[in-house]
């Protein structure tokens, strides 16, 4: 009985990190599609590739989440469950509506909702969710804004005439397909391991291991599904993101890569579980910032709106989850 519930807890966490794949897909390949580098399919074969390899990359944030965020002792099945059913409603709601949105955030605040609604507000990590959750949260897009802005004015004293500029926007195409694959390969190191933690934490609550280490297994099977989600497209959040927030030019856009993979991969490795979309939004942001064409702020703001609400709400959801299946005396 106990096998069937872990495979069970284990397929539901697959099918987060394929919804995963197809949701935030558009955070690699959005602006390769806008600056028409790359094909559609194009980009999204070489992202699905590419978060493969990433997946393999670190574990460090997986870590995090495992013994950082909550007490691991208190996380059961329903709240596994629990907190896996709220972050996969929020994800379709807001992919339905072309919003993009943090799946890392949505799992995590399920996370913390399930596992305070179960057992006592002493066993979520307050410090830590403050630290590795919601400060990178505010300060992640800032920074990427920033340093994308930085990158394309650089790029625009290099290339200082029109003509010059003309021409790199034409040749740099090429090299996009580089920078998509960096920011494919970060989004792969960093948002594959949400998943690795959850399961890490199923396998450790039923004792199946005796500690927070990821099994090499669950490193490979949640890389797949990632790559498999990704190939699935996730083609309402591209469109929001590659022409919606703002038009970038090939060589804003390769700043918009550079940057999101520069600040995402830093992340993967300091074990923060940072949000992608919010790395690239930002980014993006910056990147367009420079040119003539501006930023539609309104777009904007409906994201950060998103942004707000996505932890809260998934705390909401998972507990209110928790509370149902203890109700009906469900064995965790």
């Amino acid at each position: 009985m106990t096998l069937t519930i872990v495979l069970v807890l284990v397929a539901i966490a697959l099918v987060f990190e394929y919804i995963n794949g197809f949701h935030d897909t558009a955070n690699a390949v959005a602006t390769s599609i806008s600056t028409k580098a790359l094909t559609p399919l194009q980009a999204i074969v070489i992202a699905a590739i590419f978060n493969l390899i990433g997946a393999f990359l670190s574990t460090n944030v997986a870590i995090t989440i495992g013994k950082g965020l909550v007490d691991p002792h208190m996380v059961s099945g329903i709240v596994i469950a629990s907190a896996l059913f709220a972050a996969i409603l929020w994800n379709l709601i807001t992919w339905y509506l072309g919003i993009p949105s943090s799946s890392s955030h949505a799992l995590m605040g399920g996370l913390v909702g399930a596992v305070w609604a179960y057992s006592s507000v002493e066993a979520v990590n307050f410090m830590g969710l403050f630290m590795k959750v919601i400060l990178p949260m505010v300060i992640s897009p800032i920074i990427a804004f920033f340093l994308a802005f930085s990158i394309m004015i650089a790029m625009n004293r290099i290339f200082y005439n029109a003509k010059r500029a003309r021409n790199t926007n034409n040749n740099i195409r090429e090299f996009q397909v580089i920078s998509t694959a960096l920011m494919a390969a970060s989004h792969g190191s960093n948002d594959a391991q949400k998943s690795m933690a959850i399961i890490t934490l199923t396998l450790l609550s039923y004792g199946y291991i005796d500690k927070i280490a990821v099994p090499a297994w669950v490193i490979l099977i949640c890389a797949i599904c990632m790559a498999a989600g990704t190939l699935s497209g996730g083609m309402r959040i591209i469109k929001t993101l590659s022409s919606r927030v703002a038009q970038l030019k090939p060589a804003s856009g390769v700043s918009a890569e550079l940057s999101s993979a520069i600040i995402i991969f830093t992340a993967s490795f300091l074990g923060f579980p940072l949000s992608t979309t919010h790395a690239v939004s930002g980014s993006i942001m910056g990147a367009g910032s420079t040119g003539k064409a501006s930023v539609n702020w309104g777009v904007a703001k409906t994201m950060a709106i998103s942004w707000c609400l996505t932890i809260p709400i998934s705390m909401g959801v998972s507990a209110l989850i928790v509370k149902i299946l203890v109700s009906l005396h469900l064995k965790p």
